[in-house]
């Protein structure tokens, strides 16, 4: 380390002791994040030792062998659900958890996951329990919106991932200690702190005590990440410490982390880890096929056994920031760069509809829609749609609210035979209409668009109503 940057850890050492807002865990991991970047150990990979991993490493998903009624309940007895609830919906103009937002029937992505997990231990018996990760953002309202679930037949438990100050780009300094008290001083450091946080709240030893043994990890917001006997079955036989279920690249998801094999271990590759010169190589379909979910089956010993060794030291992802005008750096990591330091870690090739995040009002409309239809909290597709894929769907910033849209559409049109949705400027939908094909709704400048109830538009360029 050059003489500068031991200076800058060494200041910042003594200034971080005195954060009385954050416990020592949350200090010595700061610090040690902050070591390892200063270092500048390397983040890039030698591209030429980059090998497609075979089966054996990415297993396909119709080769998992199925699962008994018999077996179930002893296989749901060894599983904890997690889900990551750090996030706003601030992106989608609402306040509070993301979690909150109502996905369909007026449930929530809670709801639905309280729902999924109520009708499995109800159904064959047994104690899944559900926690939740939240982060300072969205623990306050998470602990009051879940009192409404003390009756349901699941265990509901809550931590919350570390709380890291921000680090003034100038001298590293962390931002709390200028003058800046409130939230914004503060991060959270990205899901791969779910590994300590897990073991520093304690939730880790009271689920190993109760002899749980693989915890299903997924983000709140996706709606297709449903527990799966035929993985966990899978996993517990060939003593797969980890596993990141996978899935078929689109076009749409080009800059997804992707699973390569790399002297002789299965990890995770970022886009943030490319070298400049191979970047449209990482974004081709050819050759780099799957895409991570972030759906993840973690064995809990192997968790235990890593954080107590420090040995999880997950890539950095370095996040610049501004706040006030002042610039800062966060440091994070990432749940799925773990996957190389567990003992035969796979990935599984999953069907797309394992993956189903709600990341914009575009993908809600999707939700909300014919496309699918609602059981036991399960969000299931519609046969009557013969295309695998989903519509493309782009709304413009007028629908970019969760309010603005719902208000924008007196009903969600039926969509079931739309291949694309293109739609711009200050646009209003009746009830019941169908859209069908390639369709663009594009309102000219400063005039209101209206479509009218029970429309029927096929493959069809609208800039006014004497186009429909």
């Amino acid at each position: 380390m050059a003489a500068t940057a031991t200076d800058k850890l060494t200041q910042l050492k003594s200034s971080i002791a005195g954060l009385n807002q954050i416990s020592e865990s949350e200090k010595n991991g700061c610090i040690n994040l902050v070591a390892r970047y200063l270092s500048g150990e390397a983040q890039e990979v030698e591209w030429s030792k980059i090998q497609t991993p075979t089966d054996e490493v990415v297993v396909p998903y119709d080769s998992l062998a199925p699962v008994s009624e018999a077996e179930t309940k002893s296989l749901l007895d060894k599983l904890v659900v997690l889900k990551l609830n750090g996030g706003l919906g601030t992106t989608m103009g609402c306040t509070g958890p993301k979690s909150v937002i109502e996905v369909r029937n007026g449930l929530t992505f809670l709801d639905l996951i309280v729902i999924q997990i109520e009708t499995l231990n109800s159904k064959y018996g047994c104690n899944v329990p559900l926690l939740l990760m939240n982060s300072f953002n969205t623990h306050d309202d998470t602990q009051k919106i879940i009192e409404k679930y003390s009756k349901a037949n699941v265990d509901i438990h809550t931590f919350n991932q570390s709380q890291y100050p921000r680090l003034v780009v100038e001298d590293f300094q962390p931002l709390p200690l200028k003058g800046q008290s409130g939230k914004d001083g503060w991060y959270p450091p990205g899901h791969g702190d779910v590994f300590p946080s897990l073991k520093n709240s304690g939730k880790l030893d009271a689920l190993l005590s109760q002899g749980k043994e693989y915890v299903f990890v997924a983000n709140s917001d996706n709606l297709g990440a449903l527990v799966d006997l035929k993985i966990l079955n899978h996993l517990i036989r060939n003593k797969n410490e980890y596993c990141m279920e996978v899935t078929p690249k689109t076009l749409a998801d080009v800059k997804g982390g992707t699973l390569i094999s790399y002297e002789g271990k299965v990890q995770l590759l970022e886009i943030a880890q490319v070298p400049n010169e191979h970047v449209d190589e990482f974004k081709s379909i050819e050759k780099f096929k799957i895409f991570n979910t972030n759906n993840l089956w973690v064995n809990l010993s192997a968790i235990k056994r890593l954080v107590e060794a420090d040995a999880l030291k997950m890539e950095i992802i370095p996040n610049p920031k501004e706040v006030d005008g002042v610039k800062v750096l966060q440091l994070e990591t990432a749940a799925g760069a773990a996957i190389r330091f567990f003992d035969h870690a796979i990935g599984i090739n999953v069907p797309r509809s394992r993956f189903l995040p709600v990341k914009a009002t575009s993908d809600l409309l999707l939700v909300q829609s014919d496309l699918y239809t609602l059981e036991d909290g399960f969000v299931i597709r519609n046969k009557a749609r013969k295309n695998p894929a989903n519509p493309s769907i782009e709304l413009g910033p007028e629908f970019k609210k969760v309010a603005n849209f719902l208000s924008r559409f007196k009903s969600i049109p039926s969509i079931i035979e739309l291949d694309s949705l293109k739609v711009t400027g200050d646009v209003w939908f009746g009830a019941g209409v169908t859209l069908k094909g390639k369709v663009t709704v594009a309102a000219k400048s400063g005039v209101k668009l209206e479509i009218p109830d029970k429309a029927a538009i096929e493959d069809k360029v609208i800039n006014g109503p004497e186009d429909l």
